[in-house]
């Protein structure tokens, strides 16, 4: 099966643009289309880990994304009473070249919202896309409204975990996230580190640099603070007051970033979940990123994943293969499913009720993080590249 002809993408987030400026870039007319009226990014801030850099750069926004962005060279955590360090994670020497790159999601967006304009590829806005009908001459895009579209020789499912196309059926987490994003105040904290604070798997508060939009100078931070699912819609009737108390409490350095919340709406809540397709494509579709897999932000790989999602597809429509959206899906089986399976173990030493797997944490896993191999180990998790990336091919 050879995809020949015009390939329509599903969602402008960070995986249908990458797919659209990688894909446009070898010939293909590329159609985005998108449920809001104009292009936009939704979220806080992210981290692209250096997998994902290397994507950016292949499209040729990883410049201008450094520009924004603030590196990190170390993820460092401790338990809010002992002060004991239970994450510790370095991606190689402060200053040198391997760094995960803190952004905010705008200026990501904006950057690979300007490569697809020079390729010069559509976005089709307040298009919601309810189905995607195949036929003899390829698949059509059915929105919400009735209105139709193609037909594509393939489609591209990058509309995320709201996908009405994917299959996909995720299990919910038990816990979740409110998140916001604050000018970075004077504090002692260092800005090229990702910061949290823990207690047992009940509470975790985190900051991260951000560096700073395009157009402006202000330095950002992204704030987070973890949640129970079930709290998350109970955190707005609380008194905004309170919960600042609590938080500064909680970890007293947290309290500058604290001062330009004045409204619960700066808070944005996040709810994760967990599950994986067992085969991302079918006859004249692929889906891509959250589409595909989805999991907690632990390892920070989400948007790592799109962008090896849609540089893998690349490769798989240009090569030689009888069946590419098979290739594409061999190319990326086991990084996912490694990671997927690495993010459900992780996650409830980090985010849970249970007492149990924060003890395995503290005190097996955390002494274990400090013999070699495993500080090799951890960063390479966390770059990741633990094993390719994409399977068969060389990747920087």
């Amino acid at each position: 099966m050879t995809v020949c002809g015009p390939i329509a993408i599903v969602g402008a987030g960070i995986g249908g643009l990458a797919a659209a400026a990688l894909l446009a870039s070898r010939g293909p007319k590329v159609t985005i289309f998108d449920r809001f009226e104009a292009p936009r990014p939704v979220g806080s801030g992210l981290v692209i880990q250096p997998v994902g850099l290397a994507v950016l750069d292949r499209i040729g926004v990883g410049s201008a994304a450094r520009t924004h962005g603030a590196p990190i060279w170390r993820m460092l955590g401790h338990e809010a009473r002992s002060g004991k360090a239970i994450l510790d994670v370095r991606y190689g020497q402060e200053g040198g070249d391997l760094f995960g790159l803190a952004i905010h999601r705008a200026s990501l967006f904006h950057a690979l919202h300007e490569a697809t304009r020079a390729q010069g590829v559509p976005i089709v806005t307040s298009a919601a896309i309810a189905e995607a009908p195949g036929g003899t001459s390829g698949r059509e895009l059915v929105t919400t409204d009735r209105r139709r579209f193609g037909p594509f020789a393939l489609v591209v499912d990058a509309a995320g975990a709201g996908s009405a196309l994917s299959p996909l059926t995720a299990k919910p987490l038990p816990y979740g996230a409110i998140w916001g994003t604050v000018p970075w105040p004077k504090t002692n904290l260092p800005a090229d580190r990702l910061s949290q604070r823990y207690l047992r798997a009940e509470k975790m508060a985190g900051i991260m640099p951000l560096g700073h939009l395009p157009g402006q100078d202000r330095p950002l931070a992204a704030i987070f603070w973890s949640l129970p699912r079930r709290d998350l819609q109970t955190w707005r009737e609380r008194p905004l007051a309170d919960w600042k108390a609590e938080v500064t409490a909680f970890w007293p350095d947290f309290a500058p970033f604290l001062e330009t919340i004045r409204n619960h709406d700066d808070m944005v809540p996040a709810r994760y979940s967990h599950g994986t397709l067992r085969q991302s494509w079918g006859e004249g579709i692929v889906h891509i990123g959250d589409a595909a897999h989805r999991a907690s932000p632990q390892l920070g790989q989400g948007a790592n994943m799109a962008l090896l999602d849609a540089l893998a597809l690349s490769e798989a429509l240009a090569s030689d293969a009888d069946n590419p959206l098979a290739a594409y899906g061999a190319m990326r089986r086991w990084h996912v499913r490694l990671y997927q399976a690495m993010s459900r173990g992780l996650t409830p030493q980090y985010q849970s009720d249970s007492s149990v797997p924060p003890l395995i944490r503290d005190h097996l896993l955390v002494p274990l993080s400090h013999i070699p191999p495993m500080p090799a180990l951890l960063s390479r998790l966390v770059r990741g590249d633990l094993i390719p990336p994409i399977a068969g091919r060389d990747f920087p």
